[in-house]
């Protein structure tokens, strides 16, 4: 059974940090990256990385302040994010891409992640 579990999340003031973590049990995966849903908006791709060759990729709204990596082993990846903002907040999903299509999928650069989390809500208020 594939399973992605998240940890990490919560509330931080504007210009804060905080990481989430994924792990991936059950399944090899493509890449594997992060979607946000905020209230109100669209899902939008954040980041993923490839489990070929760990090429990265980043929405605009987070390049140079978040970071995606991935532990040696690829099970658990961890999104590090700094200088948080309220546009960012929303509820994250980790999501992979598991070589089929799902009618969730989330596609942006080079990702294609279609099998999802339960999400992580991140709040940044002061």
């Amino acid at each position: 059974q594939v399973q992605l579990v998240e940890s990490g999340g919560g509330s931080v003031q504007p210009g804060g940090s905080m990481r989430l973590s994924c792990t991936i049990r059950g399944s090899g995966y493509y890449s594997i990256g992060w979607i946000r849903q905020a209230p109100g908006k669209q899902r939008e791709g954040v980041s993923c990385i490839a489990a070929a060759n760990d090429n990265t990729y980043y929405s605009d709204s987070v390049v140079g302040r978040f970071t995606i990596i991935r532990d040696s082993r690829g099970t658990t990846i961890h999104l590090q994010m700094h200088n948080l903002n309220p546009e960012v907040r929303g509820v994250y999903y980790c999501a992979e891409d598991l070589g089929e299509r799902y009618n969730t999928r989330v596609s942006f650069g080079f990702c294609r992640l279609d099998y999802w989390g339960q999400g992580k809500q991140v709040t940044i208020s002061s």
